[in-house]
């Protein structure tokens, strides 16, 4: 009997505290936040919701991932993973290689209303019931979807994956903002730390996933300070994307 009682507490407990992080983590924005913070906010969902809510992951893969897909478990639930960087999931980038899954992008719900994204979010395809995903969190992902995105072939060329911006420009940029944290030379975060022989640095993503590089530049890094650059104007985005991938790979 007092076993079962000391279980329960411990139960109760782990979801008091699981409820205490989860509201942190969606307390930790403005008090007012504008539509801009929501939407870009809603990227960092995108991206990651899991490490944006600070919440325990899935386990399993995604009911809805289909098994000709190459991923497995937790990472099958980020929106990224199925829809791309770019966007257009088996149109785009995701046409081949690791990532491919089959699945179609999210491009042709520009501009639809949030509220029809949202049911879209909560159907038995994509299954993020609230316990995964809360309403506020729901309501900037769906605004992100509907008017976040970047139309990224107009400033990637697919076929060499350079950047259509200036990097002299870009430079200006990334020295007075972006190497206050990544250093001059953009290594001075290992995004694969426990592979030091083969390091990955803010100018490899950026020559070989630039579309992702052009997705956390806008909107930050979820689980991280990394600032978003947002409302800066997309031209001086690709600026910086075009002088990140003149940096050293190593």
């Amino acid at each position: 009997m007092i076993k079962k009682m000391i279980l329960g507490l411990i139960t109760a407990l782990s979801i008091s505290l699981c409820g205490a992080m989860l509201t942190h983590a969606m307390e930790a924005g403005p008090a007012k936040p504008t539509e801009s913070w929501e939407i870009i906010n809603g990227g960092l969902l995108y991206d990651n919701w899991i490490s944006t809510l600070m919440i325990s992951p899935p386990k399993k893969s995604h009911p809805a991932y289909p098994t000709k897909g190459k991923e497995s478990g937790t990472s099958t639930w980020r929106c990224k993973e199925c829809h791309g960087w770019d966007y257009k999931g088996s149109e785009g980038a995701y046409k081949k290689g690791a990532h491919y899954s089959g699945i179609k992008g999210i491009r042709h719900m520009i501009g639809m209303p949030v509220e029809t994204i949202e049911k879209v979010l909560r159907n038995e395809t994509h299954q993020f019931n609230q316990t995964l995903i809360p309403e506020t969190a729901l309501s900037h992902l769906a605004k992100f979807v509907s008017h976040g995105q970047i139309e990224m072939a107009q400033y990637i060329d697919a076929s060499t994956l350079k950047a259509r911006g200036s990097a002299p420009r870009g430079a200006a940029y990334f020295q007075t903002i972006c190497a206050k944290c990544h250093g001059y030379e953009g290594n001075e975060i290992n995004f694969k730390p426990d592979t030091p022989d083969t390091p990955e640095y803010i100018g490899t993503v950026a020559r070989k996933n630039p579309w992702e590089a052009l997705h956390k530049i806008k909107n930050g890094q979820p689980g991280s300070d990394m600032v978003s650059l947002g409302l800066f104007n997309i031209d001086d985005l690709i600026d910086i994307l075009a002088y990140a991938q003149t940096l050293p790979l190593k």
